[in-house]
C-alpha cells in the first residue's frame, strides 16, 4: 500500500469506528478514532466540549488534533467525526495529500435512523430528536449537505445490510 493513511469518512452512525477497528486487525495498522484522540488530547468528553464551548470551538480543536495525526509518520488509520470533512477546507487537505486514501462509509437514510435513533442520547448534534421521523429528517438534511464532502473519497462502500466486519473485509480485499 502506498499511501499510509486510510481515512474513513461518513455520517454519524455510518460504522467508522467499528469498521476502522476491525480493518486495524486484517490490515495490521494501527487506528485512531478521532473523537476518542480529542477526548484523550482534551481530557473532556466530546459533548462536554460542545456544550461547554461551542461547536466552533471543538470544530477548531478537531482540525488541529487531525493534522497531528496526519503528521505522524507511521502508517495508520483514522476514522473521523461525520461533519470533520465539511469544515474548513478538511476534505481538500485529505484528498490532496498523496499519503491518504479516503473512504467514504455510505449508508441510507433509512439505516442511519435505524442505527443512531437507540443512541442519539450520546450525541450532541442528535440528542434533542424525539423520535425516528425527526431523526430521519434530520438526517436527509445534514446529508444533503454533507455528501458533496464525502462523495469526494477516493473509495465509496455501502454499509446498508452489511455489519462492519463484511465491511472491513471488503475494504481490506481491494487494498491488499
Amino acid at each position: 500500500m502506498k499511501k499510509n493513511k486510510i481515512v474513513l469518512v461518513g455520517y454519524m452512525g455510518s460504522g467508522k469506528s467499528e469498521v476502522g477497528s476491525h480493518l486495524k486487525e486484517k490490515l495490521v495498522l494501527s487506528f485512531w478514532d478521532l473523537d476518542s484522540y480529542i477526548e484523550k488530547k482534551e481530557n473532556v468528553t466530546i459533548a462536554s466540549l460542545f456544550s461547554s464551548r461551542g461547536e466552533l470551538y471543538f470544530r477548531t480543536i478537531e482540525r488541529k488534533c487531525l493534522i497531528e495525526l496526519l503528521n505522524d509518520p507511521n502508517p495508520m488509520i483514522i476514522s473521523l467525526g461525520g461533519g470533520t470533512p465539511c469544515y474548513f477546507d478538511t476534505m481538500d487537505i485529505l484528498i490532496q495529500n498523496e499519503n491518504v486514501l479516503t473512504i467514504y462509509l455510505k449508508t441510507s437514510i433509512q439505516e442511519l435512523g435505524n442505527r443512531l435513533f437507540p443512541t442519539r442520547k450520546n450525541r450532541p448534534l442528535i440528542a434533542h430528536l424525539h423520535n425516528e421521523d425527526e431523526l430521519k429528517e434530520f438526517v436527509g438534511k445534514h446529508l444533503f449537505e454533507r455528501v458533496p464532502f464525502y462523495s469526494k473519497s477516493d473509495i465509496t462502500i455501502s454499509t446498508d445490510l452489511l455489519r462492519p466486519e463484511e465491511v472491513a473485509l471488503k475494504l481490506a480485499s481491494k487494498l491488499t
